[in-house]
């Protein structure tokens, strides 16, 4: 595995990006990973880590580099940054991160996918609708903000992807409630939408990460077995 840490320039600076790829058989299928709302953290890291061992060239910026935030801020920080950032920000730096990967000879140029947790998962659908010629797969672990009346809300733009959409939803979620995940369902049900929405019974938000009081291994390891299918199916056809 090859692993490094740069500063990939945007319109409003540079976003600190960690890179994973493997070491040998590329050029290997992009997959940007759209952090959680605490930030960059040795727990994303080794989830992205993850991703790449299994063949993809996967990008972890930092949306917060904007306000000069490396660290994981404390919880009153964390919703300033949260809140402060908006879908049409991380969208010019997925402009940003698509260029940088374009200019390296060791990622793939094809197909890409997308991943977000938490406040990232409608970034990453998204970047599917903004970029429908690049991005086949795009999947969104118990985001937020799903159905909104914003134009840019998931649930609209899903209709503006052409890749194939996963949704998974915490089954107790106070950030998303069964009735969002609901309307959500109802609104990707048309068949010109590739999109699955998967209720996690007995689950709560941030089931995924491990370092959370949250974490449960029984959804966690389903939702990696759900990543890794679908991005298999639309990243190496």
């Amino acid at each position: 595995m090859i692993e490094r840490t740069v500063d990939i320039p945007t319109s409003d600076g540079a976003t600190t990006t960690f890179v994973c790829h493997p070491g040998r058989g590329g050029p290997h299928p992009l997959i940007i990973f759209y952090m959680d709302a605490p930030g960059i953290r040795e727990e994303l890291r080794d989830m992205v880590r993850r991703l790449a061992s299994v063949g993809y060239y996967v990008l972890l910026p930092n949306l917060y580099y904007r306000a000069g935030v490396v660290e994981p801020p404390d919880r009153e920080r964390m919703f300033e940054l949260m809140n402060g950032l908006s879908i049409a920000m991380v969208m010019e730096d997925t402009d940003a991160l698509l260029a940088w990967v374009d200019g390296r000879a060791d990622a793939s140029k094809g197909s890409a996918g997308a991943v977000g947790y938490c406040m990232s998962g409608q970034f990453a659908i998204n970047a599917a609708a903004r970029h429908p010629g690049r991005f086949a797969a795009a999947a969104s672990i118990y985001g937020v903000r799903l159905v909104t009346d914003l134009a840019d809300s998931p649930h609209r733009m899903a209709a503006k992807a052409r890749a194939e959409l996963y949704f998974a939803c915490a089954e107790r979620d106070h950030w998303a409630p069964l009735p969002m995940v609901q309307a959500l369902a109802a609104a990707v049900a048309d068949p010109a939408i590739e999109a699955e929405v998967e209720i996690y019974p007995g689950v709560e938000h941030g089931f995924a990460f491990p370092g959370r009081a949250a974490f449960n291994r029984d959804a966690a390891e389903r939702h990696w077995e759900r990543l890794f299918a679908l991005f298999a199916r639309r990243l190496h056809p």
